[in-house]
């Protein structure tokens, strides 16, 4: 890159970074209790809503992740971004208008919230531990990705070393996070997914042209020593050929334990915010995830032989675009970092903070906790960022699936009215997060089938072994 393009860039991130703070100052204004810090005042629109969870359920693993394992596996990725639609469509059709209803008529203001509901007695503390130490290990895990990401984003455009690049782009995630809280997340995601939504139609439609359509493209493939990249199975059969489909399907269970994607849907203003948010949304989910896909697969036939494969986005980015652009769409995955990393800071001092009740004396407290957390969370992924490095993709997805595997089916048995005893909730989520740090300890089945699908139906299994009738529970709540 040349210092033309290095300045024009550097000056675009400043501004981008300036705005985002900018936000956050506002933001502060309109914070000044629990309910707004954590889901600002309920009072979330249609367009903010569906940007912010979208670009918080996309983070660098879509735009450096997607790319590159479509980059580096050929078609059969497609599943991948097909089980995260389709998780999609069931959050914005079915979860969402019961998860709404639900949160407000108990006043939950987080997903442990919701977890926890009806679980009483000495049960209870020992939920509320066991999930939010769930969702602070898994964060780490999680931001550590995003600040990778920033990592890889500034060393691919200036000389600036790892370390550097990861405490720049923590600082300013923590800033603006700490200042307005979910306002300003929520604003500041909105932003971002425009940006992320303009880059996925425009890189792709750019590398479509370069590669001569979808002639070009196939003929590219065909012509690649790996024949297995033009296969829907990545060239397996039978069994395997399941597991790679499942599996990769699979990927959109981990959808439903996301604390800061279900955040966004609590937050949402009224039900007619709900129906114009969720085709916003499916329409960014189409263009972002097969865009991303799309470009890993064009990837591979104008730049083989790529070290690291995540590096395809600005490889792609710096063939196509002059350097103004260049630039802006350089911003789209410091968009994707921070709009997942502050969204997760936040949740995990929901967590912390509310669902412990570190402070529930007054709402001073409340805040200060709040944003402790969030300082720490920070601090932590940033060293396991520097000192632990792993491909972002893979971060993620451990991430991802433990979550999803420990607080996706009890978040349906509370939406469809199931009564569980509490100690078959305690055991469902420890069962499913467990079950997936181990699974994700040994060697891969085809698709990752085993880590992806085991833990959630292990999981839910748990939860129907200690479904209870309804009469038991009221008589236990009357006593």
């Amino acid at each position: 890159m040349d210092m033309d393009r290095a300045e024009i860039t550097l000056i675009t991130l400043v501004v981008y970074q300036l705005v985002l703070i900018g936000i956050g100052v506002w933001a502060s204004r309109r914070t000044a209790s629990g309910e707004d810090f954590f889901l600002a005042g309920r009072g979330l629109g249609p367009v903010v809503a569906a940007l912010s969870y979208s670009s918080s359920a996309a983070s660098a693993w879509v735009m450096l992740g997607l790319s590159g394992i479509a980059y580096l596996y050929g078609v059969s990725t497609l599943w991948v971004a097909l089980g995260s639609i389709s998780s999609m469509f069931v959050v914005w059709f079915w979860v969402a208008p019961r998860l709404m209803r639900f949160s407000r008529e108990h006043s939950h203001l987080s997903l442990t919230g919701v977890i926890a509901h009806e679980v009483g007695g000495r049960m209870r503390p020992a939920l509320l531990l066991l999930a939010s130490a769930i969702i602070v290990f898994s964060f780490v895990f999680y931001v550590a990705a995003q600040f990778q990401g920033a990592g890889a984003t500034f060393a691919s455009t200036f000389n600036l070393s790892m370390s550097a690049s990861i405490l720049l782009g923590a600082t300013v995630i923590v800033i603006y996070t700490l200042l307005g809280g979910f306002w300003a997340v929520s604003l500041t995601d909105a932003v971002q997914g425009t940006l992320m939504a303009v880059t996925a139609l425009a890189l792709p439609a750019a590398a479509w042209f370069a590669v001569g359509g979808w002639s070009g493209l196939t003929a590219g493939l065909a012509a690649s020593a790996d024949a297995a990249l033009l296969s829907f199975t990545g060239g397996n059969v039978g069994w395997f050929a399941l597991g790679i489909i499942f599996g990769g399907l699979s990927i959109g269970l981990g959808t439903f334990g996301q604390p800061h994607l279900m955040a966004r849907v609590m937050a949402l203003r009224d039900e007619t915010a709900m129906r114009q948010a969720r085709w916003l949304t499916v329409f960014w989910y189409l263009l972002v995830f097969l865009g991303m896909w799309f470009l890993g697969l064009v990837g591979h036939v104008l730049h083989t032989g790529l070290e690291d494969a995540e590096s395809i986005f600005f490889v792609m980015l710096n063939n196509l675009f002059p350097p103004v652009l260049g630039a802006v769409f350089l911003a789209a995955v410091l968009s994707a970092i921070m709009s997942t990393a502050d969204s997760q800071l936040l949740a995990a001092a929901a967590a912390i903070a509310q669902d412990l009740g570190l402070g529930s004396s007054n709402q001073r407290r409340l805040l200060f906790f709040s944003r402790l957390t969030i300082v720490v969370l920070a601090g932590s992924a940033a060293l396991v960022a520097l000192y632990l490095p792993q491909q972002i993709f893979n971060r993620v997805l451990f991430a991802w699936m433990a979550l999803g595997a420990a607080f996706g089916p009890t978040l349906f048995a509370r939406l469809v009215g199931m009564q569980v005893r509490p100690a078959g909730v305690v055991l469902s989520i420890l069962l499913g997060f467990v079950l997936t740090v181990i699974l994700s300890l040994r060697a891969d089945a085809p698709g990752d089938i085993a880590e992806r699908l085991l833990p959630f139906l292990a999981a839910g299994a748990t939860l129907l072994l200690f479904r209870q009738s309804a009469a038991v529970t009221r008589s236990r709540q009357a006593a």
